[in-house]
């Protein structure tokens, strides 16, 4: 997503004529996930589903256009308190698009 991506709700909250403040929560969710990378952006809305509870994962995904699968492996990141997680980094070490081999003259 780039900086001017900023998702819109699909949610059955955020139809026409719906409360304003639960649209304008939606929106500000979505803004703050169109500024983080893949990985902040995975915890950021796997902990607003946790605190939703049941069914939080795939209304999440409906509010922010996020895979449900996506959603969970970051509420199971976020419960084991992001473990195994690298700092400063977004990729796990090894991770990414392979080297590009040197071309050589034979």
């Amino acid at each position: 997503m780039s900086e001017q991506d900023v998702h819109e709700c699909n949610c059955d909250d955020c139809l026409p004529g719906a409360d304003s403040a639960i649209v304008r929560h939606h929106y500000r969710v979505n803004l703050l996930v169109s500024r983080l990378d893949e990985q902040q952006r995975r915890w950021l809305v796997a902990t607003e589903s946790m605190r939703l509870g049941h069914g939080g994962d795939r209304f999440m995904a409906k509010v922010t256009g996020m895979n449900v699968e996506t959603i969970a492996r970051g509420r199971k990141e976020v419960s084991s308190d992001l473990e195994n997680r690298p700092v400063g980094r977004v990729r796990l070490p090894g991770g990414g698009r392979p080297r590009a081999k040197k071309k050589t003259k034979d």
